[in-house]
């Protein structure tokens, strides 16, 4: 029995609810069987965030329906929080540590697995000190693991080696919000979008990536007082189809784009003078830099008809209200920090921000990004602390009750792209790699293969399925997920949940807090006075722990509980004594987190990605204000030539999420996208004797995938691939698209380039 209210395979975003103001509810519901209880939780398969129970039945998840009154979703779910559920079930679940022996991977006991992992940390710390060990983690822990991490690697071994897979899809939200505002956290909230007269989406599908958050944008657009929407976006996706202006730039011309809109606004005069004086500095060097940006040089640099681009501008110009999102195809590409940071200018020149209708989303990736950032286990100090401010590395030392040079605050933390560098190079003898599968996400995939190959590095696999990672490592520890174990997660719009324990995780398998616990426990990490470091046992022990670290900063939980979430659809951070019931936007009196004792950083150059010191941003504190930084465009570091003539980008398609660990063990999901595509131009078919379905080789300077083809919806000259697909249920093909992509990455945030790169193609026989 399968009952369900819609069909979301076919129906991705459902029936209209036409709106202004209050956007009506609507319960989406699936159910293979009738549970005979329901568990709160939210789902984890976007970074939406939608608030949702779980269906059980005889100890086993049997449903999933949206909660009507959540504040993110009004009850409903796209189709992977409608189906993924069902990998939970899935029978090739893992069920028990694995070891390598005689590099054999075979069964082994926890006593065996942790006693070898404690084993190789302590010979390689008493060889290589701690910086012989890293952790690369993922957006999809829950808040409460990822603090437990952070705490175990900066206080208890002192290593500054940890990032996670959110660098690759969100590091860049989380530096272009620093460099702008002081520190990470999104001024705005998803309400924004109830009352707004613009939206712009900058290189943001978010009709594939957050299906609940387009269908609110769509009951709007059905509604009265409709919005204008502008989207930026080199692809006709279902998101641009209901553009009032699609704008189109060539790979890695963003920065060319966002300068000409500022240049046009500023030409218009539709600044607001009082606003800039009193609340930013720098709009001198912004106007000087972007004056140069005509409509006639944009159209030269990005390909954009100059009338376009005017029409964009005069809508952003006259605007009264403007919510904006920023992702992937910003985030990915060339110069991703420097345009991004143009996104958050475009509001403050205007005036547009701390109010109802105007909000900035740079967007996350993934469901739990945000959470690793807030907590530590990235390259980030707990609680947006300034890695670079004597004072916060203290206030830590003093919480953990260590000492301060315990806690590495040395040099800039290590971005993951340069702790894979490090595991090349052979400095790094130790990576644990939890919830994510590095072998197909990672660019430059032959490379990524043999730094794992090192019989040198000693490999750890924390999932719950074997990956294309698995097969490299040295100890496999079986993990708990969803549904599996209770904690909270927080999303895009600073919207925290709890998700509570619905049903026992298969066989031996642990949720990661529970894996971290035993870590700590078995490694004898102790404070200054030789009690146990780590001071909690249960998820919720933890999260009390972590209102202490945040209480007084801006992401602050200290007035939240388990409690209260279990009683509530959705709490706003900050939460505490001015808000006792959480904040819908920040910045409200226009004061930003840019004080020299309270910002994250103290900012970096955009085109270098140097970083400034504390005594040099003594020279220019702005007390408060935001500022308005700028830079002039660069083209991308590899064009297409003679020999590899077209582009490539790489994205999502609605139906997957990230490598499909999960989704490809949904029934529903995978037939619904069962395989990768290469997308081409009709231009370029004709140009390259190519009809619809034909199967070509694509390739780049390291690598070739073997695609079919669709035909349509691209500029000429580019190709698309997503990134999802790689060999675990198909070995025999090459079909990663990041066995094309370069390793290269942004100089501010280290995010990675996967929106370009030149790439040749070849018809099979």
């Amino acid at each position: 029995m399968v009952n369900e209210t819609r069909d979301s395979i076919k129906d991705v975003w459902g029936e209209r609810t036409p709106y202004y103001q209050n956007w009506p509810a609507r319960i989406d519901e699936r159910k293979e069987e009738e549970p005979d209880h329901w568990v709160q939780s939210a789902c984890v398969l976007c970074s939406n965030g939608c608030g949702m129970d779980i269906g059980v039945k005889d100890g086993r998840i049997v449903a999933v329906r949206g909660r009507e009154a959540d504040a993110v979703n009004h009850g409903r779910l796209g189709p992977k929080g409608l189906h993924g559920w069902v990998a939970n079930n899935s029978k090739d679940r893992l069920t028990t540590p694995i070891i390598r022996k005689d590099n054999k991977l075979l069964p082994a006991s926890w006593d065996e697995a942790m006693d070898l992992i404690v084993q190789k940390s302590k010979e390689i710390i008493q060889q290589h000190t701690a910086l012989g060990i890293g952790f690369y983690t993922s957006g999809q822990l829950f808040l409460e693991e990822y603090y437990t991490l952070g705490v175990i690697g900066k206080a208890g071994l002192g290593t500054p080696h940890m990032d996670g897979n959110t660098r690759l899809c969100t590091a860049t939200a989380a530096a272009a919000l620093k460099e702008t505002f002081g520190t990470d956290g999104q001024p705005g909230t998803y309400a924004d979008l109830d009352t707004t007269e613009t939206i712009m989406l900058c290189g943001h599908n978010i009709a594939s990536q957050q299906t609940v958050l387009w269908t609110r944008i769509l009951d709007r657009i059905a509604g009265p007082n409709p919005p204008k929407l502008i989207v930026i976006d080199p692809r006709d996706t279902f998101t641009a189809e209901k553009a009032t202006i699609h704008l189109t730039p060539k790979p890695g011309t963003n920065m060319a784009v966002m300068n000409g809109l500022l240049h046009l606004i500023i030409q218009a005069n539709a600044i607001d003078k009082s606003f800039i004086d009193a609340h930013t500095v720098g709009f001198d060097e912004l106007k000087k830099t972007v004056t140069k940006y005509t409509p006639a040089l944009v159209e030269e640099i990005t390909g954009i008809p100059a009338n376009k681009l005017k029409e964009a501008a005069a809508i952003l110009s006259t605007t009264s209200t403007l919510v904006s999102t920023v992702l992937q195809g910003f985030y990915q590409s060339m110069q991703a920090t420097a345009a991004s940071v143009q996104v958050n200018n475009i509001h403050l020149i205007r005036g547009l921000i701390g109010r109802e209708g105007s909000g900035i989303y740079q967007m996350n990736g993934q469901p739990t990004a945000q959470n690793n950032r807030e907590c530590g286990a990235d390259g980030d100090l707990p609680g947006f602390r300034n890695w670079g401010n004597a004072a916060h590395v203290k206030e830590l030392a003093n919480l953990w009750n260590v000492e301060p040079d315990k806690i590495p605050h040395w040099s800039p933390p290590t971005h993951a792209m340069q702790m894979w560098r490090f595991a090349e190079t052979g400095s790094l003898k130790m990576l644990w790699i939890s919830a994510t599968n590095p072998v197909v996400s990672l660019p430059e995939l032959s490379r990524i293969k043999k730094i794992l190959e090192n019989k040198d590095l000693f490999v750890i696999v924390q999932d719950a399925f074997e990956t294309e990672t698995t097969q490299y490592a040295d100890v496999i520890l079986p993990a708990a997920i969803w549904g599996e174990k209770t904690g909270c997660f927080t999303n895009v719009d600073r919207t925290v949940h709890i998700s509570h324990k619905a049903v026992e995780p298969p066989g031996e398998a642990r949720s990661d807090l529970d894996i971290f616990l035993d870590y700590a426990h078995r490694m004898g990490f102790t404070d200054k006075d030789g009690a146990p470091l780590i001071k909690w046992k249960t998820p919720e022990e933890t999260f009390e722990a972590w209102k202490a670290c945040s209480k007084g900063r801006p992401c602050d939980y200290s007035g939240m509980s388990y409690a209260k979430l279990s009683a509530s659809n959705g709490i706003q951070w900050p939460c505490n004594e001015q808000h006792p019931d959480g904040c819908k936007r920040i910045y409200t009196d226009h004061t930003f987190n840019t004080s020299i004792d309270y910002c994250e950083n103290y900012g970096h150059d955009l085109d270098t990605g140097g970083a400034y010191t504390q005594d040099e941003y003594k020279t220019f504190d702005p007390k408060g204000k935001a500022f308005l930084k700028c830079a002039d465009y660069q083209p991308p570091h590899e064009q297409p030539t003679e020999d590899y003539p077209l582009m490539l980008t790489t994205g999502r398609v609605v139906y997957h999420f990230h490598t499909r660990t999960k989704t490809a063990r949904s029934k529903a999901l995978q037939e619904a996208a069962p395989d990768s595509y290469v997308q081409m131009s009709q231009q370029d078919a004709k140009k390259y004797g190519i009809e619809e379905g034909d199967v070509i080789e694509v390739i780049s300077r390291r690598g070739k995938v073997v695609q079919p083809v669709k035909i349509g919806g691209i500029l000429p000259g580019l190709l698309f691939i997503p990134f999802h697909y790689g060999y675990w249920d198909e070995p025999d093909r090459k079909r990663a698209a990041n066995e094309l992509t370069i390793t290269e990455w942004d100089p501010v945030s280290k995010q990675p380039h996967y929106k370009y790169a030149a790439v040749k193609i070849k018809k099979q026989d």
